[in-house]
């Protein structure tokens, strides 16, 4: 057969022309563990997107850290949503709703505050509960006075779970306390009207 010199030739010279050469030492090999019938990244990106409508890398608390208006530590705070009715108004105002929870915000930072008061409200909201108490204080002998109080009303006037909130009665705290008014959570409503029959 033809040609079969050639290829022993051309395997005895490259043989010598690699007899020098020593093999490379072999490296750890790192597997990626992907499972082929588990979601992907982008998948549980969405999932928990539309769960929390925000992206896993964002931040859901939507309360500001800069200015807001710079209240008086007496000041009497109220707001309401347009909706809610003026006896259910005037109940919370003087303190006719069983508190169902309290937050004392004393000694806390505001970026703290920021946490603990969205904390606070959205598991209140989730709980089904109605009404509910923040102790911030008046802040006399503050550098800004109020700043904490300042902020507070601030971030829950904005906030949805909160349907109206009024500075307590005197034995509730007074101006350093804010009584507060929340929206139920849809799963909340749901197992209100399984238990009332319908009834929201």
């Amino acid at each position: 057969m033809s040609g079969g010199g050639e290829s022993d030739d051309e395997d005895a010279d490259f043989l010598s022309a690699m007899a020098d050469v020593a093999p490379l030492k072999s490296r750890k090999r790192i597997a990626l563990d992907v499972p082929s019938d588990g979601p992907t990244l982008a998948q549980q990106r969405r999932r928990l997107a539309a769960e929390n409508e925000v992206l896993p890398s964002e931040d859901p608390n939507p309360f500001t850290l800069g200015d807001v208006p710079q209240r008086d530590p007496d000041e009497v705070l109220e707001y309401q949503k347009d909706g809610i009715q003026p006896r259910v108004f005037s109940k919370l105002r003087r303190g006719g709703y069983d508190i169902e929870a309290e937050l004392d915000l004393h000694r806390k930072t505001v970026k703290e505050a920021r946490e603990a008061v969205y904390e606070f409200v959205l598991a209140a909201s989730e709980r089904g509960y109605r009404s509910v108490l923040i102790n911030h204080g008046r802040g006399r002998e503050s550098a800004t006075p109020a700043k904490l109080k300042s902020y507070v009303a601030a971030w829950l006037a904005d906030f949805a779970p909160v349907l109206a909130y009024s500075s307590a009665p005197r034995q509730m705290g007074g101006a350093g306390a804010l009584l507060i008014l929340i929206k139920k959570a849809k799963a909340a409503k749901a197992e209100n009207r399984e238990r009332h029959g319908g009834r929201a």
